[in-house]
């Protein structure tokens, strides 16, 4: 057990492991096969698409966008089940007149018997697209679950990455570096299992700097080629919370 649960980064903050953090946040957002949304709604990314938005995350990225049912997961949200939450999905695909669905927020691959089981339920329903958005800690520590993820047709996974190097994967997300692998690992691990899936990257110059991005592009690269071809280009957006985060962290940026 964690002697204390990490909210946010502070110039003082303890490096924690973000598999235990992933457990002990789990414990908070995950009921048997329930897990926590705090809202289902619709957004125009990806031309389109209803999305479910998750409680609870492993790291503690300092631009994070996220509300803060990210660091205070006991505070928000409610529990839905399975059925529940797909039943609030396709509510908003038809209200909202789209074909896509996803999960996003903070970490949905926490609670892995919910996901399996909402994977399901998407399946064997009219949906054609699937959209997991993950920080790719928990695809990299458990292959299986991989596995079972990519046995269904209709998911694309996105992987986002946070770092280049380890030292700076700790100063960003607040994790420990020997978690920096960890999302890497579930890159190959998708490429094992021949899942659908691309990778984003945390690449704003504002706080990537020029040596940092080449490590990142390096190891992608090692891994394969095509992954560096079709990287997402992520950038730091101005978000209440963001803006938040990065004054507790206390880093400063130009807008």
């Amino acid at each position: 057990m964690m002697n204390k649960y990490p909210r946010y980064i502070t110039p003082d903050s303890q490096a924690f492991d973000s598999l235990e953090l992933a457990s002990e946040t789990e414990k908070i957002v995950c009921k048997n096969k329930e897990r926590k949304y705090t809202a289902f709604y619709a957004t125009g990314v990806y031309g389109g698409i209803a999305t479910g938005y998750t409680v609870g995350c492993c790291l503690r990225c300092y631009f994070c966008w996220v509300d803060w049912s990210r660091d205070f997961p006991e505070r928000f949200g409610n529990f839905y089940s399975p059925e529940e939450a797909f039943g609030e999905l396709k509510q908003a695909a038809h209200k909202y007149k789209v074909s896509r669905l996803r999960l996003s927020g903070a970490e949905p691959t926490l609670g892995k018997e919910h996901l399996l089981a909402l994977l399901e339920l998407v399946e064997n329903s009219e949906f054609p697209v699937f959209i997991l958005e993950t920080n790719g800690i928990l695809f990299g520590a458990d292959k299986e679950y991989v596995a079972r993820v990519s046995k269904f047709t209709k998911p694309h996974i996105r992987v986002s990455l946070k770092a280049g190097t380890p030292q700076d994967f700790t100063r960003k997300t607040g994790a420990k570096e020997e978690n920096f692998e960890l999302p890497f690992h579930a890159i190959r691990n998708l490429l094992d299992e021949k899942a659908s899936f691309h990778v984003a990257a945390m690449t704003d110059k504002r706080i990537m700097g020029k040596e940092e991005r080449e490590s990142l592009i390096q190891k992608l690269w090692e891994i394969d080629p095509k992954i560096v071809k079709n990287l997402e280009k992520e950038v730091v957006d101005p978000y209440d919370t963001t803006l938040a985060r990065l004054k507790y962290a206390d880093v400063g940026l130009k807008w």
